[in-house]
């Protein structure tokens, strides 16, 4: 079983990512494989009930601009200044409810992107391309993406040719992302940079790959 501790797999070559997943381009072993699931679990989405309206409004009237307002408006309104005391309270419901808004869609998008679940997937184990359910993935198991699939776990990737994946849902961005399977020299690279990545979720636009999955489940990004 590969080491549990977090691994800055966008800085790993194709051939380090397979030997720190203790896997191979043949893929694991169908017992592997099992011994695996059952120690990390189904590669499955666990339904824990979203963000609360009334947290997330929480969360707009305690951020740091938020806070702010509501002390200058106070200020204000201790001064006896009613214009910049209704002024400011007026910032004050415009920032929140437009934080609100943004961050209550985002949530919703989020949690229908959880229901959208990968039903098989293509991967190649002792060698042998098999189609499987997206719940049987383990780490260390090769899956093979091409355009049209949805990408089922969180991985490396370890060969491909014209590849592009659709990241909207992850990282904002609305043109596709092409990847590349060479590492990357900086640890510290957002999410939406790590072109050698793909991960659970993202859509395949063009091309085709493999890649090796790192996680699966809740401890994919969009777990």
């Amino acid at each position: 079983m590969p080491p549990s501790n977090p691994t800055p797999w966008h800085t790993l070559s194709a051939e380090e990512t397979l030997a720190q997943l203790q896997s191979s381009a043949r893929g694991l072993s169908a017992d592997e494989a099992q011994q695996r699931l059952a120690q990390v679990g189904r590669n499955e989405l666990v339904d824990q009930g979203g963000v609360s309206p009334w947290k997330i409004l929480w969360g707009q009237l305690t951020s740091i601009m938020v806070v702010v307002l509501i002390i200058a408006g106070a200020i204000a309104a201790f001064l006896g200044d009613l214009e910049d005391t209704i002024v400011i309270l007026a910032l004050v419901v415009i920032n929140t409810a437009i934080g609100f808004y943004q961050e209550y869609n985002a949530e919703k998008a989020m949690a229908a992107l959880k229901q959208m679940a990968v039903p098989t997937v293509r991967v190649r184990r002792d060698g042998v391309v098999r189609e499987m359910a997206a719940p049987e993935l383990a780490p260390g198991d090769i899956v093979l993406l091409e355009a049209g699939n949805r990408v089922p776990a969180d991985g490396r990737l370890i060969n491909g040719a014209g590849l592009q994946v659709q990241e909207a849902a992850l990282t904002g961005e609305s043109a596709p992302v092409a990847k590349t399977i060479a590492p990357l020299a900086n640890a510290d690279v957002a999410l939406g940079d790590r072109r050698n990545m793909v991960y659970m979720g993202t859509n395949v636009t063009t091309g085709r790959g493999e890649y090796a999955v790192t996680a699966t489940g809740m401890q994919t990004e969009l777990g």
